[in-house]
Formats: C-alpha cells, structure tokens, sequence
C-alpha cells in the first residue's frame, strides 16, 4: 500500500471530488431508475425558484419609490408567483410541457447550427468533409427531435443520466486516488 500526503489542501480536495462523486452518481441513479418522478423534482425545484423570484420581485416593488418600475416588479412578482404555484398544482403536466419546450428548443438550436456549420465548409478546409458530415447530421437530429421532442427529451434526460453515473464512479475513483504518493 502507498503511503497518503496528509495535508488539509489534499484531503479537501479529496473530500470535494468524493461529495461530488457521489452526488452525481446518486442523481445519475435517480435518473435511470425513476426518470419521471426526478424531472418532475426538478421541475418542482424551478417552481420553487419561480415563487422565490416572485416574492423578490414584489419586496423589490413594495420598496421601490415610485412610478412604472413599482408597479412592473409587482404585477411580475404576482405572475411568477401564480406560475410557480400553477406548475406545483399540476406538476406532471408542467413536467411534460418542459420536456417539449426543452425538446423542442434543442431541436431548433442543432438545426441553427448544422446551417451554420454548412457556412463555414470551405472548399480548401481539409475538414470540409467532416464539416459538411457533422451539418447534416445535426440538421436531421433537429428535425427528428421536433417532431417527436418528448421523446427526445426524454432520451436526452436519461443520456444525461448515464454520463451522470459513469462521471459520479470516475469521481470517486479520483477522490479514492487523489493524494496517494507513487
């Protein structure tokens, strides 16, 4: 067995890349295992946010001197306040209108960016190929992704929970290893 360096330095970094490990690996698991009811924690989590939010703004319109700028953070506070508790009150449904709206959105950025990909294939780049590849494959995963974004919302989520799982066990490895003297 190698000896350890004890220092404070190494063993909060140690302690750091453990806690993150496990968080990810944790949330990963989560993911894979109840996919549904974790979007519908995070969705609940942002509706918490939104209640928040809705609660500055209107502290912030309660204490604002005067004028449009007072009335503005009120009427914003009451609509993020109606909205937070609207998505609480029909969580499942809010979690699936932001599976699409995420979907959806994604599909339009790969499209936005296999055109612009397709702009910059130049006939002298040696990528141009690669390029020209990459472009249309990205314009065609936009286009599939709008039309069922759900469903590529859903495979998106639970990618992301895969690579949550692997990065947690690789970040506990590390922790493991981190300060081991060679």
């Amino acid at each position: 067995m190698s000896p350890t360096t004890t220092s404070p330095a190494v063993g909060a970094v140690r302690t750091a890349l453990g806690v993150s490990g496990v968080l990810s690996l944790v949330i990963g698991l989560l993911i894979l295992i109840w996919p549904g009811r974790t979007a519908e924690v995070a969705v609940g989590i942002i509706s918490v946010y939104v209640i928040i939010a809705g609660l500055v703004n209107i502290g912030i319109g309660l204490f604002w001197r005067s004028g449009w700028a007072r009335i503005g953070y009120l009427v914003l506070g009451v609509l993020f306040i109606v909205a937070g508790i609207f998505s609480f009150a029909n969580l499942s449904a809010t979690t699936a209108w932001f599976g699409v709206f995420i979907g959806t959105l994604v599909g339009i950025l790969w499209i936005i960016e296999g055109v612009v990909s397709l702009t910059t294939a130049s006939h002298r780049s040696k990528a141009r190929a690669w390029t020209i590849f990459f472009a249309i494959v990205s314009i065609v995963a936009g286009v599939v992704l709008l039309f069922s974004p759900l469903l590529g919302a859903v495979t998106l989520f639970l990618l992301i929970g895969i690579s949550l799982v692997i990065l947690g066990v690789f970040q506990i490895v590390r922790a493991i290893q981190f300060g081991k003297a060679v």
